[in-house]
This record gives structure tokens, sequence and C-alpha cells, in this order.
């Protein structure tokens, strides 16, 4: 089967531009990657133009190309989250009894089909833009392109999924609370969400409309830069436009949260990952800690104060006229805004101008801030267990970017072990976005991240590493209970110097007991992959003083692996020392 790559729009259109290809061959190979993909997920769409649309629309760019025209998009092609307006296409904001057909495109989508681009359809999303998952919808659940058993993140989910899976060179997501963010970050995309105002708004399906923002997925952050070249820019039509402002950051200091402010949700290859990420941003500024107890606040204002009523206000009708058509995870979200009172409404602005001289006090001392773009990801089945207090935790660095007016750019660093990717964001006060996206090259010049694994294209098999220090080494007496459950060899390794080996006391056979300690050393490790039921059964099997927890390794990640109780020291000889279980052996 063919291998989806990505595609760069700059790219497309420079070749189109330059006759070393045409719109039409574009299009042709797009319809040949959708037919691949839609074996895979197909619900990553509400609706798609007709093939002969679609090559019409590629005739007219060429011809476009041949009398002369120099197109910043010639024939690229792009997809819509389906809350913003196309015309030809129904907007649905993923309810059916919403849906409607729009008189003309939304002001974006107008400056993009005129700077050449080629609209392939209209993508799936958490409906009415409530989430940040991707599981709401009844047009299905887009998942992540690396691991089908993990959500896509939302709202913006078919939009990410469209980018990642190479459909289309960049697409239209829509960011609230983080819905441009969140998805860009699971599927190693970069995610630009403008100031306020910036891009017009004009044509989307209101969320909160005066937070909401149309926002871009792409794979290479000069695309994203190029789309904003294209459709930056006031607009008379739209109440909250803003005159395009471009401003520089404030100092060279990045701000972070404080250790002990830091959320992972138990995640801690995030945790690392996040680490790692900031000794790169180290070499471009001073990346000090702060307070940010005043952004979570803000945060909270969103769901958890008055602007739920915001988006109360949105779907008001059709909450009063037929309230089963909308999603029962977004009913319960939306509803309560109906009780909220004129005078808590005021409160909450009252306290939100407050929090905002905070954070024009804090762009006194600090450039841009670089948090996480999320804590952790979900699979879809833990979603379904917990809707609302997963996506919750999605939110913990996204949701006050908004509400306090500030430009964000999520940018790929690094991926977890089931594939999917881990992502920070750099924020910045309004109208400092061409400075976020310069400061965001630098990072990405140095980062050196892996590329993208590739996509699940059969819904990949979910597997745990467990390092292993006795035993179960290869050629040892314990290592058929890997072979026999087709473990796969990853690597030899040490463990952080963070650890005591000791041989223990009457093990039949001989085995060793890894136990943590503040005055330890490297231990020699050999670290194999199983999938899940394999490893559950794996240590089932473990016996007491020994364990399964959670190592170490030299490189600063964390594997399974094993660990003991206390009393395996008892009458072991510690051979720490020897550096590994190996060693010891060969010592007789």
């Amino acid at each position: 089967m063919r291998t989806l790559e990505r595609q760069s729009a700059g790219g497309i259109a420079a070749a189109v531009n330059a006759g070393k290809t045409s719109a039409q061959d574009v299009i042709a190979d797009v319809l040949e990657r959708l037919a691949i993909y839609d074996k895979v997920q197909p619900q990553a769409w509400i609706s798609r133009a007709e093939p002969s649309a679609l090559l019409a629309a590629a005739q007219a760019v060429d011809a476009r190309i041949a009398a002369g025209q120099n197109l910043p998009l010639a024939g690229v092609p792009f997809a819509v989250k389906d809350n913003i307006d196309v015309l030809g296409f129904m907007t649905t904001a993923a309810c059916p009894d919403f849906a409607y057909e729009p008189d003309d495109s939304a002001t974006v989508v107008r400056k993009l089909l005129s700077a050449g681009a080629i609209c392939i359809g209209k993508t799936n999303l958490d409906q009415f833009a409530t989430g940040l998952v991707g599981t709401r919808s009844p047009y299905g659940i887009p998942r992540n392109t690396s691991n089908l058993a993990y959500v896509s993140g939302g709202s913006s989910s078919g939009s990410a999924v469209a980018v990642a899976a190479g459909l289309v060179a960049f697409a239209l997501g829509t960011d609230t609370a983080g819905s441009g963010r969140v998805p860009a970050a699971f599927n190693h995309l970069v995610g630009l969400k403008p100031s306020k105002g910036r891009w017009s708004t004009q044509g989307l399906v209101p969320a909160c409309r005066t937070l909401d923002c149309i926002s871009v997925f792409t794979d290479r952050l000069d695309d994203a830069a190029l789309v904003d070249q294209v459709i930056a820019g006031f607009d008379p039509g739209d109440a909250y436009s803003k005159p395009l402002v471009d401003r520089t950051l404030p100092s060279t200091r990045i701000g972070v949260p404080m250790r002990h402010q830091r959320q992972f949700f138990g995640d801690a290859r995030s945790e690392y990952l996040y680490d790692k990420a900031l000794e790169r941003l180290a070499g471009r500024g001073d990346v000090v800690e702060i307070d940010t107890a005043f952004l979570s606040e803000a945060a909270a204002l969103l769901y958890s104060g008055p602007w739920v009523a915001e988006r109360t206000a949105a779907i008001e009708s059709l909450l009063k006229s037929n309230p089963v058509a909308i999603d029962p995870t977004v009913r319960t979200v939306v509803a309560p805004g109906e009780d909220i009172s004129a005078v808590a409404l005021f409160n909450g602005m009252y306290r939100l101008a407050a929090l905002q001289r905070q954070a024009e006090q804090m762009w006194q001392d600090i450039g841009m801030l670089a948090f996480p773009t999320t804590g952790t990801t979900y699979r879809v089945s833990e979603l379904a267990a917990a809707p609302i207090a997963l996506n919750s935790n999605l939110g913990a660095y996204t949701n006050f970017v908004n509400v306090l007016d500030m430009a964000a750019l999520a940018l790929p660093a690094g991926q977890r072990a089931n594939g999917t990717g881990f992502g920070i964001t750099l924020i910045g006060p309004a109208g400092s976005d061409l400075a976020l996206v310069e400061a965001g090259k630098t990072y990405l010049a140095g980062a050196e991240l892996p590329a993208p694994p590739p996509l699940d294209m059969e819904g990949k098999m979910e597997t745990v590493k467990l390092a292993v220090v006795g035993a179960h080494l290869k050629d040892m007496p314990l290592h058929w209970q890997l072979t026999s459950r087709e473990a796969t060899f990853v690597c030899a390794t040490e463990t952080a110097p963070s650890y005591r080996l000791y041989a223990m006391a009457d093990s039949v056979p001989p085995k060793p007991a890894l136990v943590y300690s503040g005055d330890g050393a490297a231990i020699a490790v050999e670290v194999y992959e199983l999938d899940v039921a394999a490893f559950g059964s794996f240590t089932a099997e473990v016996p007491a003083p020994l364990a399964i927890g959670t190592v170490t390794l030299a490189d600063g990640t964390s594997v399974k692996g094993f660990v003991a109780e206390p009393r395996a020291t008892d009458g072991a000889e510690d051979i720490t020392a020897l550096g590994g279980w190996r060693a010891y052996i060969t010592r007789g």
C-alpha cells in the first residue's frame, strides 16, 4: 500500500506556479490519498466535494497560472472545519438538525480560494465546537493518526486528522478554549491560534462569539505563516475584527509554570518531554518560573463561570426547541448557561478585567510563555467513561489564552511510547503572532525532533516497554517468559544513576532486586516491548518480593520494570558496584 506523506502548502504552490506540476495533478493525487485513508477513517470528514468539482476547480487554477498570475496558494488542497461556511457545502457544526446551506463562504475561505487554494471538503468536530477530545459527534469519532486507540483531540478533530494523514496541506479549525492547539499536539502538527480579531470570524458558527478564533493546522511552520499572510486583516463585516497589528515580544524572558503548578495527570513521559523542550528553549532566552495561579483562575471562567452562558446563547433556540438533537455531553456542558444571571456575568467580567491587568503586568517582565499544550492524552474508551472530567484536564494549559486575548502557537515537542504526540505552546500578548512564529522557527531548528510515526492504518496494538535486569535478560533462565509472549527487543541500556542492585538470598533461579536509592548507580538493563495483554499476563506471574513498577532510564525516560519490596534485601548481597546482573553471573 502507498505510504501517505504529509504535504507542504508552500511546496505545492511553488511547484504549480513554476509549471513543475499542475493543480489538476495535485488534485488527482489528493483523490488517490482520500481513497486510501477512507478505508481507515472516513469519519474525519462530514462532507466532501465531488471529484468532478475538484478537478474543475483545479482546471480554473491552472488557467489562472497560464494567464500569468502568481498565486500564493496555487493548487494547494485544504479542508475546513464544518462550523465555518463554504459555499456549496452544508454547514452542520456536527449537528444534522442544525444544518443550513450558507449564502456565501466565510471571509477567510474566500481569501484562500482567491489565493488559488482548493477546498476538498468539510471536516468533523466536537459538536458546536464544545470539547477538546473529538469524541462528541454523530458523524463518528476521528481518532489519533498515530494510534487509533487514542483521541485525535478536538474540537477541530477532523481538520487535524486530514493534515496529519497527508490528505490536505492545511486545514482550518477554530479555537475558543484550545481546539486549534490540542489536536495539533496529539497529531504532531503545528497549530496557530491568532490573536482575536486578526482573522475574520465572519461566516463562523459561534461557540463563544467574543472569544472565538479561526485557526490553522499545518505540518510545517512556514505554511502556517503563509496562511496568515493570505487571510489576516481587518474585515468590516465582522463586528469583532480588529486592525492588523504586529508587535515584537516584550523581552527574551520565557515564562513557565512553577514546578508544583505543572499538571501532567500521572503522565511521566509528558513531564519528561516538557523538561527537554525547556532545555532547548533555554538557548533562546532566560527560562523563568512564574506563578500561574491567576491564569488558571481566568481559565476557570470559561467553563466554571458565566462564560458558559455565551455557549448557551449560540444554540439557545435549538436547546429550547429540540434539545435531544444536541449531543448529551455537549448538552450537559451548555444547558447550565440558561440559569446564569446577568449579575453573575457582570461579576465575572469585573474579575476578568482584574486578571487582564495581571496579564498586562506579566508582559512587562516576560516576553512569552512556553507551556505544555496538554499534560497528557487519553484513549477513546477512557473519554467514554469520563467525558467531562478528562476533557477538562486537556484544557489545563489552553483555556486562559482566549479569555485573556493572547496569541498562541502549538508546536511538536516529541512523542509518547504509544505514538501520540506531545507538544508545547508558545504564548504571547495580542499582536505577537509573527514574533511567535519566529520564536517557533528558532525552537524547531534546534529541537532535533524525531519524525512523526507512520500512520496507523490498521489499529495499532497498544504496547508497553518493560526493563528487565536479571533472570529475564537474553540467554538467562527466565528469558522464555518474554519470548513466549512475542516480546520485541528494543535496546540494551542503563538505568538512571539512582539504583542499587542486590543478589537476593535463596532465590531459585538466582534473581536480583533493583532498589531506588539516592546514592545509587547506573545498572545495566534490557528493554523489551509487549502488547498490553501480554504485559498483563507477564506481570501476574512476577513473584513477591519482586514487583513491576516504573524505572527511569539513563536518557530520563520512564518505562515499566522490575522493582523490589524492602524485604528483598534481607540477607542479600549488594552488587551495585558490578553495574549489572551479567557481571555478577560471570563473576561466579
